[in-house]
């Protein structure tokens, strides 16, 4: 299986950040996992509410026990609230369902990744987030 390195979950994060500013987007943190859920790195910007990681982690983390980014799920809560509600209970309540959990995708289109973004509008965070994985030439899927 793909392997997401560290050195291009900084690079995403960076760019994601950068891209925020850019934009004018509040502060913003972003989280990077490996296809496992676990945290390959994670920065919260100065002025961004400190309880913003459980945010970020629960959209990327959504997005990669799923195999499923932040829309699809969102839409699947809408038309199934039973099922987010079951797959929160079987995670522990750490699934965000709603934009900003990206997948990421390498050229082959193996998920390698999910990046989680938050602090601003959830159609802001995903395009701090895309902006982030492009940049380091994956392909994100929202």
């Amino acid at each position: 299986m793909a392997e997401l390195s560290l050195n291009r979950a900084h690079s995403i994060i960076r760019k994601a950040l950068a891209k925020g500013r850019e934009a004018g987007f509040k502060p913003l943190s972003v989280v990077v996992l490996d296809t496992g859920g676990h945290v390959k790195a994670f920065e919260r910007e100065d002025g961004a509410a400190p309880g913003r990681f459980g945010i970020a982690h629960g959209k990327a983390y959504g997005a990669i026990m799923l195999g499923m980014a932040g829309r699809a799920q969102m839409a699947r809560a809408e038309q199934q609230a039973y099922f987010m509600a079951a797959v929160n209970g079987v995670y522990g309540g750490q699934v965000v369902p709603v934009p900003g959990g990206v997948l990421v995708r390498d050229k082959r289109g193996n998920i390698v990744g999910a990046v989680g973004v938050t602090g601003d509008t959830s159609d802001n965070d995903v395009i701090a987030a895309v902006a982030g994985i492009e940049s380091v030439g994956l392909t994100p899927e929202d």
